[in-house]
């Protein structure tokens, strides 16, 4: 398998070179220079793998589709290593579960140890990264841009790694308290914390920038853990096929009713970046049974915005909104382009000239594309947006009637899954995106009480923090990485 860029450069690339790389010369983001297709006769047999030997092995059947550059006995070993039942706290690593009788279920993504679902992938990138780097001898500067819950799955799953130092930027005082603690109490020597004043959108720019200057980024061996970098796309494509798995399972109804194919499943999927429901794009495109993959934004709705308009319209810091599910305050959506090119028929020229309007202008606009118009036909998309009064209903609906705490990004994905068109034979899954301790004050408003915290991370906000405040500026982050490099 090789990858190309969506940006039209088409120089053949294997996977540990783009693993290392992140964003690809042009600008571009990397992807595979086809989708492998699963048969009704493969989904079954990969549906007779988790069932018998568990998550790490439908990884591994999953991930060797897309990498041939490293030895399967190696690859399989990297997913054994990685999905554990001490790790993930259960032998189905994502287990489902019901949420009243209406077809609507829950994925469960953030029983790792950040208690987030960026662990599902970040904790196979890590070990990913260490065994390639051991192999080629080399050390990996890694820079990334974070709104909550992937800088400290990035900074767990890399902590103590051989070859490895972490750069983890984040907006300035916008995540919570416990997800600012998580990150900042780290201790370890390789790990640096970079808080920057402004939003979201402004780390995941100078990311970007620092891996588009190649002279900077060859001299100091940078890459990427950001969903920028395939890898951990890919690893989150594994949960989409274990889902679907748990959600046709008996006693429902058969997964293979005769003369109609596999039974279909449709995924609610809280969006920021797009990356997670990126994922379900390639699970889709690969042939799983997925009748629809909905996208759920917060107050920042740039994504519903477009499914809904064709106008994708970026925006300024003053206008990403703070909210309550501040892991999806993000108006550039970086995974976004990987849908673009596969939407414009895989034309990079075209897909790079959209991207470069959005640079200059801050939007472009697809609404009289006929290829937009089919667009939800062709990649079964929808979408809906929450506010912070759906988010508090939401949560106080869901543990009043069935007893269960969900986090506000959850509520996010509940509420707009429930404003899908309901089907009987077509169970809706929404992916769980963290454990409800990381966002305790709006639990507390919601339900007038604390949500219960793992013992390990009792009195995590009381301990010593190791960040660093710096402006917006590129160069000064590049400096403080040259600083810490000797």
């Amino acid at each position: 398998m090789h990858y190309l860029s969506t940006r039209g450069d088409a120089t053949a690339r294997k996977f540990c070179d783009i693993l290392l790389a992140g964003l690809a010369p042009d600008g571009g983001l990397y992807l595979p220079e086809h989708y492998p297709q699963i048969s009704t006769e493969r989904l079954g047999q990969l549906r007779a793998i988790y069932r018998t030997q568990g998550y790490a092995a439908l990884a591994f059947e999953i991930l060797q589709l897309y990498i041939d550059d490293i030895p399967a006995a190696d690859l399989r070993a990297l997913c054994e290593k990685t999905y554990t039942e001490d790790v993930f706290g259960t032998r189905e690593i994502v287990p489902l579960r019901r949420l009243g009788e209406d077809g609507l279920w829950i994925e469960e993504l953030s029983n790792g140890p950040t208690l987030a679902f960026k662990d599902m992938a970040m904790q196979l990138l890590g070990n990913l990264f260490e065994y390639e780097l051991a192999r080629r001898s080399e050390e990996l500067n890694i820079l990334g841009a974070t709104s909550g819950d992937t800088g400290s799955a990035a900074e767990y799953a890399m902590r103590g790694k051989r070859g490895i130092r972490v750069f983890m930027t984040s907006p300035h005082g916008r995540m919570s308290p416990f997800q600012q603690a998580q990150m900042f109490s780290l201790q370890d020597e390789n790990i640096h914390n970079i808080a920057i004043r402004g939003v979201f959108d402004d780390c995941q720019d100078i990311v970007k920038a620092v891996s588009n200057d190649h002279a900077f980024k060859a001299r100091y061996r940078i890459g990427t853990v950001n969903s920028i970098n395939w890898a951990r796309l890919l690893a989150q494509v594994v949960y989409y096929f274990a889902g679907y798995f748990q959600a046709t399972q008996s006693p429902h109804p058969s997964p293979l009713p005769e003369g109609e194919g596999a039974m279909r499943v449709s995924f609610t999927v809280p969006s920021g970046n797009f990356g997670n429901v990126c994922a379900g794009h390639v699970a889709r495109q690969m042939g799983l049974p997925i009748e629809r993959l909905v996208v759920a934004t917060n107050e920042n709705d740039v994504l519903d915005e477009f499914f809904r308009t064709g106008v994708y319209q970026v925006r300024g810091a003053e206008h990403t909104y703070e909210t309550s599910s501040p892991s999806m305050d993000i108006s550039k959506a970086s995974n976004f382009e990987r849908f673009v090119f596969d939407l414009l028929g895989r034309d990079g020229a075209a897909t790079r000239a959209l991207f470069e309007q959005v640079a200059r202008e801050g939007r472009f606009d697809l609404s009289g594309d006929a290829r937009f118009a089919d667009a939800a036909a062709r990649f079964g998309f929808a979408s809906g947006k929450s506010t912070h009064a759906d988010r508090l209903a939401t949560i106080r609906d869901t543990w009043e009637r069935f007893g269960s705490m969900i986090d506000t990004h959850t509520a996010d994905g509940i509420k707009v899954a429930r404003e899908q068109p309901a089907s009987a034979d077509v169970p809706m899954i929404v992916l769980e995106t963290a454990l409800p301790i990381k966002f305790e004050a709006t639990i507390v408003e919601a339900l007038g009480r604390s949500p219960e915290r793992p013992a390990r991370f009792e009195g995590i906000e009381a301990l010593p923090k190791r960040v660093t405040v710096l402006p917006a500026d590129v160069q000064q982050v590049k400096d403080y990485i040259a600083a810490h490099c000797q």
